[in-house]
């Protein structure tokens, strides 16, 4: 009973550390912030996590190789599948974050997204963290690319997947900006719509680059 217990207070570390670095980036929490939100004593958090940049990995860490793989599951099935490879199957892949999100109904994937994005925006987090589960799969996806677009220049199919990733890292860090652009009629946590709409806007892109 008393590692259940355990158990659940450490999960309430990580979740409430999850919602803070994602709404205050790293330097804008504190342990005790942190510890106050998990509704814990600041030693129990440094029992179980150590140091402030000790948590910040096991938060960045605790969803990162489930969200790798899973995408990397996702472009297997689509490049073992019989038939034509499309652009749309493997920008869809890319994308799932969003879909993963939406469907779990889990607060935490928010905020860990846009804790994600976050990273993603930052030259030291992104050289840091990003390497571990995320980096170590674009190769799959250029290849992938590379198929669909057999005479493009590398340079020309890696800027795009870089203008991918800026869109993606905007559209998970539900900022609020287009929520008040739109006075409402866009709404940064509909992450289906973002879906939706992003696969064609960024396959246009590509073809008028690459195609």
């Amino acid at each position: 009973m008393k590692k259940k217990t355990e158990s659940n207070k450490s999960e309430r570390i990580l979740d409430s550390a999850e919602e803070l670095f994602s709404q205050h980036g790293y330097d804008g929490v504190t342990i005790r912030q942190i510890a106050k939100s998990a509704k814990v004593d600041v030693a129990l958090a440094n029992y179980h996590f150590g140091k402030k940049l000790d948590l910040f990995h096991a938060v960045f860490d605790r969803r990162a190789a489930l969200l790798s793989d899973t995408r990397r599951k996702v472009l297997q099935d689509i490049l073992n599948k019989d038939g034509e490879l499309t652009l749309e199957q493997i920008i869809g892949a890319f994308l799932l974050p969003l879909k993963m999100a939406q469907e779990t109904g889990d607060p935490g994937w928010r905020n860990y997204l846009a804790l994600l994005a976050y990273v993603m925006t930052s030259p030291i987090w992104s050289k840091e963290l990003m390497g571990k589960d995320f980096d170590k799969r674009v190769g799959e996806f250029i290849d992938a690319l590379k198929a669909v677009f057999p005479t493009a220049s590398e340079e020309d199919i890696h800027w795009c997947y870089n203008y991918v990733s800026g869109a993606l890292a905007l559209t998970l860090a539900q900022t609020g900006r287009i929520d008040r652009l739109s006075q409402g009629k866009c709404l940064s946590t509909d992450f289906d719509s973002a879906y939706e709409r992003m696969i064609p806007f960024v396959a246009a892109g590509f073809r008028e680059v690459c195609g």
